[in-house]
């Protein structure tokens, strides 16, 4: 019987069981792994590090297409995936684009990794993200892109001693089972990124959770662009936005992503591009990345694919992988906006699914709060050990002052739409989690 090769699938799911906890924060077992690779991490690009709770995927991509409009190779570090786990680890390619790293590479990276920490414990996290810095180590580029995991102060990618310039994007609460549910705790560990003489970008913060970010960039001397003091962002009411950074103000357009937070998010990446060392940025490149930058899985709009095809022709269909409470609010606040401009009352729907390490309800009570939504469907999430079922948050929807109903599946959910009457044109929202954000588009868009 012939041999079929490995995959790097399969190195995955070795790599998986090296800890017991999926979920262990720590450094020292990174830094023993890295240094076991001859520290790819010192050998780096220079480095934006991202924190913070939502929208550092954003911002991530707002800089990678500023950045490449600009003419810099760019490599990006994102965590989780939506389909396949190379998406992770994009890599800057010698015409100037940007690739997630290939099959052959990825396995072999993996491989290393596996071989350099032999049988110790470390988790799927560390050891992957140590092999993306070898996998970045070997490619020549400009600058790397490196989005925090999960928290800051102990996160994997904190190993990185001196980067170029770090941004902190606005910070609430999520993951409380690992980073507690106090608002300052949370800010805290996210401050831990901050360096002695790197410059941070902090977005727009409730005071409770500015306090610790002031405090820990005074007490390692971290020069702080903080949103509403070293600048700001006024949005116009026809169009596009005013930078103030200091003394200066920049003309930017309305952000190529869908939403009103992304303005904020445009407005972060554009101050940490105008305020990065050794870069030169120029007006020009900056506007058309803010313009051209794409995020799959982010108030995205499916406009093919199976699920489009279920529904009728003049209903929209749209994705997003948010599921905390101000990913609601960012969400519900689109919604509100959309339905004024256009002075219609169209029926939102959404079809939701969840984990279980989710606050649910307080997901759903800012569209409750709107007054938003026809009618939410529960969903579990297929193959997902920590999925809600649908009745969970069928629920936790009801609680939240919603109408929802159970559905078996995101096609039962849509199919159900599609048969109802509607005076209006309807909008369907998919949501709650990017991983069901991921085998949606894995069904193909």
């Amino acid at each position: 019987m012939e041999v079929q090769p490995q995959s790097s699938s399969t190195v995955l799911d070795r790599l998986e069981a090296l800890h017991p906890k999926r979920i262990d924060l720590s450094l020292g077992r990174i830094e023993r792994l890295l240094a076991a690779l001859n520290h790819p991490e010192k050998q780096l690009p220079p480095v934006v590090h991202v924190a913070g709770t939502n929208g550092k995927g954003s911002v991530i991509a707002f800089l990678e297409a500023a950045l490449q409009a600009s003419g810099y190779r760019v490599h990006t570090y994102i965590s989780p995936h939506l389909v396949n786990f190379h998406e992770r680890i994009r890599l800057a390619q010698n015409d100037g684009g940007i690739q997630p790293i290939g099959e052959t590479e990825l396995k072999e990276t993996l491989e290393a990794c596996e071989a350099a920490n032999g049988t110790e414990p470390i988790t799927f996290f560390e050891i992957t993200t140590a092999a993306a810095m070898r996998a970045f180590e070997r490619h020549p580029a400009d600058v790397l892109l490196l989005e925090v995991g999960l928290g800051g102060r102990l996160d994997a990618t904190n190993v990185i001693e001196r980067p170029a310039i770090s941004v902190i994007t606005p910070v609430s609460i999520d993951h409380t089972q690992f980073l507690g549910d106090d608002l300052a705790g949370i800010a805290g560990e996210k401050a831990g990124i901050l360096r002695t003489g790197v410059p941070a970008v902090i977005g727009p913060q409730d005071d409770v959770a500015m306090t610790p970010i002031s405090d820990r960039a005074a007490e390692v001397g971290a020069p702080l662009l903080r949103c509403g003091v070293e600048w700001s962002c006024r949005v116009r009411r026809n169009g596009g936005m005013v930078l103030t950074l200091g003394s200066r103000h920049v003309e930017l357009p309305s952000p190529g992503l869908p939403g009103p937070h992304q303005f904020a998010n445009a407005a972060m990446a554009a101050v940490a591009l105008l305020a990065m060392p050794g870069f030169d940025v120029d007006e020009d490149s900056l506007c058309a990345g803010l313009r051209t930058a794409h995020w799959p899985g982010r108030l995205q709009r499916i406009e093919r694919g199976p699920l489009r095809d279920m529904l009728p022709a003049d209903t929209e269909l749209w994705l997003d992988g948010g599921h905390n409470a101000a990913a609601g609010q960012a969400l519900a606040d689109a919604f509100t906006q959309w339905r004024n401009e256009e002075k219609t009352q169209r029926p939102i729907f959404l079809v939701s699914g969840m984990l279980n390490t989710k606050d649910v309800s307080a997901f759903f009570e800012p569209f409750a709060k709107a007054e938003l939504i026809e009618e939410v469907y529960g969903v579990p999430i297929p193959g997902e050990q920590a999925s809600r079922s649908g009745a969970d948050v069928t629920e936790a929807a009801q609680r939240s002052g919603l109408n929802a109903q159970i559905a078996n599946s995101v096609e039962d959910a849509v199919k159900s739409i599609a048969r109802r009457n509607q005076a209006e044109p309807a909008r369907v929202l998919i949501c709650g989690s990017l991983y069901l954000a991921g085998q949606v588009l894995a069904r193909g868009t």
